[in-house]
Parts: structure tokens; sequence; C-alpha cells
């Protein structure tokens, strides 16, 4: 364990050596024990050194505080900056929030209701409801994190905001328009993100009372089957990607290679050239130069184009048959996992000849109960019909290409559409065939239809029958910090509000999906920091202690988070298709088998006031916000204790949070850790979570195929809904920074 400290002291020296100048951070150290001045008092160099001092006095070489040390540093750098700017002492550069608010407006670089929904005397009420002191609970890369790629810049790029200023400007543009005790709910929303008990989604996080961006995360499109529904669809995708939107993409109503077009037989090229053309849309519309598009497609299993769509990724292979640059993702009824499970043959048709033959679309149906519904019925039927064309592959044969493309790409990502469905609250109003970018968000969707293109005085005007895109709108608990401060009951109320907001407040430059937004008010309130708590509460990953306190621990999330949900529905109104929905029937209670007096009445309490949001809960993998509050990755296990967190500019160090001679019996590394406990983790807490939950599957390269396949099989098997990424020692991946929240 000192070996550790020590090897984290002198990485971490270094890197303040590096930023800050060896002599001068050796001066500090040499003085540290003569310095007798730290306070506020003296002149500003004799503050910052003051500070930098009292960071460096409570350390020890054994202890995790080098990080801390870093922190204080960079913040002193930063507010010697902002006092010169502001012409304040560096101790008092917080003061001068009102002022500074009414400047980055007048210049453009702040939304001007900033200032037309609050009034002076308000933006210096709120102004002393600021905690500089808050600033210290940053590790060294979370304040870094925050201030390279979240605060305000000016229009060179140089920062000049300061970090407790964007958690108060996010809670002013989420509260701006609540009609009463605005400033108390405003107080709330800085108390929850500046202790770090929680981040908002990485597009809020962002663009919150600026001028430009949207707040919402990512985005879910079905495409159908038309020429001019494939361009329009291409379109929306683009104008979503450009204000930093991550996409999923639903093709499975595509007809596939060698379908008719007009009664041509073999002139349709199937699915493969539309979605390259999307692969281009995702390095084309580069978010600004900041990082390329992120889309994910989805495939049913049973579509003729299965097998091509599964090499799309691959490093081999035809080139004209590639796209590199998006994920894929399959979509899997139980049947056939069961004829994976028995060595059965599976059946592929086109979706297209469906439609024509059989009248229905089979992609509408699911299995209502396991082991018998609607989607086999309809299936054995095409399988019955002489006239449809179809292909018979042994199931095994295509699970092993999955397997082949995940160990080789990460990808596809695996999406149990049965079990999605049947815990579906909104089922009343449509199917799910999908999921997004990041997989954990489920909600009804639809087809937009082109219908005509007329010329009406002189304009040109397209009319097409909106269908349900769906947003996202996200944040995450940090369990590492709330739970142990018990937190959750105070927290969670402030957070769906904050979500709630998002919807109102947000513009999306695609109807449709503004549309589906107002229709379902979906949020998703997840959590980070999972092995984080473990690990605090000395709970070992591979234990029924942990399956239990995953159980114990989602339920009393789902509880707060849906009794916050309808007490805003008393407060502002239900969601506009809550009748008929599992939530109004009571179905959504019983089907995860609640009972006992605390939920019989809030069962009761949902029926008569209704719920504000459709969907209310998914777990997102938020990398990159959980390093802002000095936790770890969403539900996943760490990769190593030890590490070091590289971006273009910089290589700098990382321990696990709360790393000592307790904890470290805890922090086991994901690549070690049996994944069949994860997956049991996952099952007890999934049933709490109406969406889904970012799940990543870790093994090692040298990881045999009936190993993966049983993995597979057992997440089926438990009700997992899907699965994220195959993270194989051998497989870089893309983290979502939509989803980050």
């Amino acid at each position: 364990m000192v070996q550790l400290m020590t090897y984290e002291r002198a990485i971490l020296l270094s890197q303040l050596e590096k930023e800050f100048g060896r002599e001068e951070i050796s001066q500090l150290i040499r003085k540290s024990e003569r310095w007798e001045n730290k306070n506020s008092e003296g002149t500003d160099a004799e503050w910052t050194k003051a500070m930098s001092l009292e960071a460096l006095s409570f350390l020890d070489e054994e202890d995790t505080y080098w990080t801390f040390v870093a922190a204080r540093l960079l913040l002193a750098g930063v507010y010697r900056e902002a006092s010169t700017v502001r012409q304040l002492e560096v101790g008092k550069v917080y003061t001068a929030f009102a002022t500074q608010v009414e400047k980055l407006v007048e210049k453009g670089l702040y939304d001007p209701t900033l200032t037309t929904s609050y009034t002076k005397q308000e933006l210096e009420e709120i102004g002393l409801m600021i905690e500089p002191k808050r600033d210290e609970i940053f590790t060294y890369i979370g304040l870094k994190t925050l201030l390279d790629r979240y605060v305000t810049r000016d229009f060179d790029k140089t920062p000049i905001e300061l970090p407790q200023e964007r958690w108060m400007i996010i809670a002013m543009t989420l509260m701006q328009n609540e009609k009463t005790d605005r400033l108390a709910k405003i107080k709330e929303s800085y108390w929850a993100m500046s202790n770090l008990y929680m981040t908002t989604a990485t597009p809020t996080l962002s663009n919150a009372g600026k001028t430009h961006g949207q707040l919402s995360s990512c985005f879910i499109d079905t495409v159908d089957d038309s020429l001019q529904s494939i361009y329009d669809s291409n379109t929306d995708v683009a104008t979503l990607s450009k204000f930093g939107g991550g996409i999923g993409v639903y093709m499975g109503k595509v007809r596939s290679r060698g379908s008719s077009i007009r009664g041509f037989k073999g002139a349709s090229s199937g699915v493969v050239p539309w979605i390259k053309q999307l692969n281009n849309t995702a390095v084309s519309v580069d978010q600004l130069g900041q990082r390329q598009g992120a889309i994910a497609i989805y495939l049913d299993v049973w579509h003729k184009d299965i097998f091509p769509f599964l090499d799309l990724k691959l490093n081999n292979g035809d080139e004209r048959m590639r796209a590199h640059d998006i994920f894929t993702g399959v979509s899997l009824p139980d049947i056939f996992m069961e004829a994976v499970e028995a060595r059965e043959d599976w059946h592929l048709f086109d979706p297209h000849e469906i439609r024509e033959v059989m009248g229905f679309n089979l992609e509408d149906y699911y299995d209502e109960k396991r082991g018998q519904g609607s989607f086999r019925e309809k299936y054995e039927a095409c399988l019955a019909n002489p006239i449809l064309t179809r292909e018979a592959v042994p199931a095994i044969d295509i699970m092993k290409r999955i397997m082949r493309s995940q160990l080789e790409t990460g990808v596809p990502f695996m999406f149990y559409r049965d079990e999605v469905n049947r815990k579906n609250p909104n089922k009343h109003e449509g199917m799910i065939y999908s999921s997004n970018l990041c997989t954990e968000i489920f909600q009804n969707m639809s087809a937009t239809k082109f219908e005509s293109i007329t010329l009406e005085d002189d304009v040109i005007v397209t009319r097409r029958k909106p269908g349900d895109f769906v947003v996202c709108n996200l944040s995450s608990i940090n369990l590492g910090r709330a739970v142990p401060a018990d937190a959750l009951e105070r927290l969670i109320p402030i957070q769906v509000r904050m979500l709630d907001n998002v919807i109102d407040l947000n513009r999306i430059p695609v109807p449709q999906a503004e549309r589906t937004n107002a229709r379902y008010r979906g949020i998703g309130l997840g959590t980070f920091g999972w092995h984080h708590l473990l690990a605090l509460k000395s709970i070992a990953w591979e234990s029924e202690e942990s399956v239990e306190f995953a159980d114990k621990l989602y339920e009393q999330i789902a509880y707060l988070t849906i009794q916050a949900s309808m007490e805003l529905a008393k407060e502002k109104g239900q969601y506009p298709l809550f009748e008929g929905s599992d939530w109004q029937t009571g179905e959504y209670f019983t089907k995860r088998q609640y009972s006992g007096e605390k939920w019989t009445s809030l069962q009761q309490a949902v029926a008569e006031n209704g719920m504000r949001n459709g969907y209310v809960m998914a777990i997102a993998p938020n990398s990159s916000t959980s390093i802002i509050a000095g936790s770890t990755a969403s539900i996943d296990p760490i990769f190593q204790k030890s590490y070091s967190e590289e971006k273009k500019d910089y290589k700098i160090p990382v321990t696990v949070p709360d790393l000592n001679q307790e904890t470290t019996w805890y922090y086991k590394s994901a690549y070690f850790i049996d994944q069949n406990w994860t997956l049991k983790q996952n099952a007890a807490r999934a049933r709490h979570i109406d969406q889904g939950i970012s799940l990543n599957i870790y093994v090692q390269n040298t990881v045999k195929a009936k190993e993966l396949l049983e993995l597979h099989l057992n997440a089926w098997k438990l009700g997992i809904k899907t699965t994220y990424y195959v993270r194989s020692t051998s497989v870089e991946l893309l983290e979502c920074e939509s989803c980050a929240s």
C-alpha cells in the first residue's frame, strides 16, 4: 500500500512541477513549515501561496491526498487569473457574481434570460448562495476536466467562469420558470450539484446558461421503409449531431438486399448503403471540431441483412461493406435465444415482403410472457407461409458472428426486445424497437412518415406525419457521496424537478422530437459510483451481499423517484399519455412485486394524481461526469486502482476514490471479476429501473467462445434488458460523451 502511495506522490508531484514550475513547487514545500500567514489577508501573491501551503500542510506520503494538492494549486492559478480580470482581490473573486452575469450576457456569452428572468436584487441574493469552499471538494482531474471542457469561455477560448459559478448558472437556468419559491429551489439545485451529490448530463452541464447548444443527451429515430424517410432521417440525425446529441437509429423496417422495389424483384441494395451514409454523417458533422458524431444503428436478428450488418465494423473483408465509425446493436427476441441454446435453426426474412404478403409488421409484436406471446405466433406464421422467401441458418452461427464482432470491436450491443416491451410502462401507446447510443433508454418509437411536397404561394411545403422520436434527459446520483451523507431523500425531489424542467426549456431542432418529448416527458435519473460505494461499505463485488445491497438501494431510489414525479404531477399536471399506462392501472407496481404499506400508498397516490413523467429512471455510462465528481463510473467495476487519464494534451495520474488500507481490498479490477456477479447485481437493480442500464461485460482477450456465450445466455435468462460493450483487454472503445451524466 505504501508503495502505491509513493508512486502516486511522485507522479503527481511531477505533474505539478510541469504545470507550475519545479522551482516554485520546491520553494513552497521548503517554506511550508515557516509560513504563518494562512488567511486571505495580505497581497494576492501571499494569499495564493498561503492557499497552496495549506493544501500541502496536511499531506502524508501514505495518504491519497496528492490529487487534492494538485487541485488546490490549480485553483490558486484560476483565482489569480480571475482576480486580474475582475479587478478584485484573489480571496474575493466570487463576490462579483451578479456583475459577472450581466457582463457575460451583454457580451453574448450568457443567455439573455439570465438577466430578463432575474432582477438585479435576485442576482445579488443568488450570488450570496455560492460556497467557495466547495471548490476544495474537487480532485485534480475532476477540476481540470470541468475547467477544460465545461465552464464558459471567452471568444478567445479563455475560461471566464469559476467552478461554483457553473453550478449556479445551471441551477438558475433550470429553475427560471418556477412559479413559487424560485430562489429556494435554485439554492437546493446548487446544493445538490456543488456538493457533488449529483451531476447533470454533459449537454446540460456544458450548455445551460450559454447562448448555444441544447440540454438533452441523446435521441432515437425510427427509419421508415421509403427513400424519402431514409434521407429525411439522415438530415434529422445530422441536425441533432451538430448540437452534441448521441443518436440511436432503428433500421429494422428498411427492406433487405434483393428485395423488390415497386414490384421489380432484386432491386433493393438493403440496409448497408444507408448505414454507410449515416457513417459519413457521423464523421462529417463533427460538433464544431470537438468530436465526431456518435451514432448507433440497430437491426433485428431475423432481418435478411443481419450477416453483413454484423460485419460492418470488422477490420478485414470488403471495405465497401464496412462502416467503422458507427456502432451496431442487435434486437433479439426470446425465441432466438431459445434457438441458440437448443442449437436450432433460425430463419431470416425481408421485412418488406412480410408486410406485402402477411399484412403485418413482424417488428410490431413481442412475447407478452416468457415462452409465449404474439411475436412467436407471428414468426411461426411467417415460417408456415410457403410464399415467403426465407434463409435458414443455425441460430448458433449468428451468435458466433455476434461474439466474433464483439471481441474484435466491442459491438454489437444486445437488445432483448421482449423483456424491454414487457416492462414498458407505456405499452398502451406504442412499441420499443431498439435503444439509444448507450443502451439505457427505452421509450416508445415510431417512424415519421413522408406525406407530400407542394408548392404553395411560392413556398415549398413538405408534410410529414410525425412519429415518436425519442429524447433522453439525464442526470445521475453520485452514490459514493450521496449515500454516505444520507442525502437521497432531499436530493431526488430536486433532481427530478431539474430533469423535468429541461423538457420545457429545451429547444430541439427536430419538431417530432419536441413533440415526443412533450407527450411522454421522459427523464432518466441514474447513478454512478457503485464500486466506490461498495468499497466504502466494505462489500465485495463477488458476493450475495452486493446483490442484496443493489436490490435494497435501487428499490429506495425507485420509490423516491416515482414519488417525486407523482408530487410534481400534483403541482404541474401529469404527462399527456398517463391514462391507460401501467402507472395508472397499477400494473407497473404489481409486475415488480412491490408490496407493503409504503408501496401500496404510493401506487394509490400515483393512480389518483398521475405521473409528471412517463419514464423516470435510466443508468447511463457517465464516465466523464463521474471523473468531475471524483467517483467511479456508472455501475461498472474499476479498471485499475491506479491509472493515467489520457487526453490529447495531457496524461494525468489518477487513483480510485478513497483508496486506503481498508478500501483497497474491495477495489477489484473488472477484468478479474466473475462477470456473473455483475449480471446478478444488474438483474437485482433492473427490477427497479423502468428503462435500462448501460451494462458493460468485461472479458480478457483469452476468453473462450463458450464462456462469452454463457454470459449472454445468463444475461437473457436473468431478465436483463440490454448489454452495452463487450470490453476485451485488447479492444479500445469510445466513451459515450452525450449520455455522460
